[in-house]
């Protein structure tokens, strides 16, 4: 049997086929890759930096996650084929994923640290969180990545919104955003990877689900939005994750009114 020939399609992003081009159904939405890269938070531009330089003008024009291309180690290994979902979503070279494993790395696995010129948008609520929870019990302001035991998007590292290495507990807060679809679909598997990989090397993570996120995992919060409550919330979770005892060595002595 003759398989159906393709139809061209033209999507809301300009990608695809020429809008008004013969025979092309026009989708007032965007391709499924720019939908992924919204998702997983990189830009097409992150991937063309990636990617084998005579493939960039293919890629430039991609719609399919599913489509193979060849990439180049951000480390200057061997060239690797994978798809676009794969680099998005998954480890980087088979050289990186052996050097991840090796006695050296695992003996740094699980070390916080500062990361020079690391730039992560912060909202004005993570920097509240910050703010609330400095109030309670002394952060670390000179960390802001964990070494890890695996490649996670391309890196050993992770870089969690809060680190409180006296503890190892990580804190995230996750909303859906203006887009309703942040912490969703890929990206919500991404964070659950994230988490794993930071337990497998001693860290627990409390994450604050918001606007209607479903718990993550086993210490999730779950809230409409950032409250003094909620803050109280995670310090009584840090308790339960690593005792009384290692918690009221950070705790900032409250002073009440006479």
């Amino acid at each position: 049997m003759r398989a159906a020939p393709m139809v061209a399609v033209s999507f809301r992003c300009g990608h695809g086929a020429e809008p008004g081009a013969a025979g092309a159904v026009a989708l007032a939405r965007v391709c499924p890759l720019c939908m992924l890269l919204h998702e997983t938070q990189r830009s097409r531009a992150e991937l063309l930096s990636r990617v084998a330089p005579p493939q960039r003008a293919a890629l430039a024009r991609e719609t399919r996650i599913g489509a193979s291309y060849e990439w180049r180690c951000a480390r200057g290994h061997d060239r690797y084929p994978a798809t676009v979902g794969e680099v998005l979503t998954g480890p980087s070279c088979a050289k990186c994923r052996a050097n991840a494993a090796a006695p050296g790395a695992r003996r740094e696995a699980g070390i916080a640290f500062m990361k020079p010129g690391l730039r992560l948008g912060t909202s004005q609520v993570e920097q509240r969180l910050r703010m609330l929870l400095g109030e309670r019990i002394r952060l670390h302001h000179r960390v802001n990545a964990v070494r890890i035991a695996r490649m996670f998007y391309g890196k050993q590292e992770v870089w969690p919104d809060i680190l409180v290495p006296q503890l190892r507990i990580a804190i995230e807060y996750d909303d859906p955003g203006r887009s309703r679809r942040a912490h969703l679909g890929m990206k919500e598997a991404s964070d659950l990877e994230k988490d794993e990989a930071l337990r497998e090397v001693g860290w627990e993570v409390i994450r604050i689900r918001a606007g209607g996120l479903e718990a993550l995992g086993p210490h999730s919060i779950v809230c409409r939005g950032l409250t003094v409550a909620v803050v109280d919330e995670v310090v009584s979770l840090m308790r339960r994750i690593r005792g009384d005892a290692a918690v009221e060595r950070l705790l900032i002595p409250q002073q009440h009114a006479v």
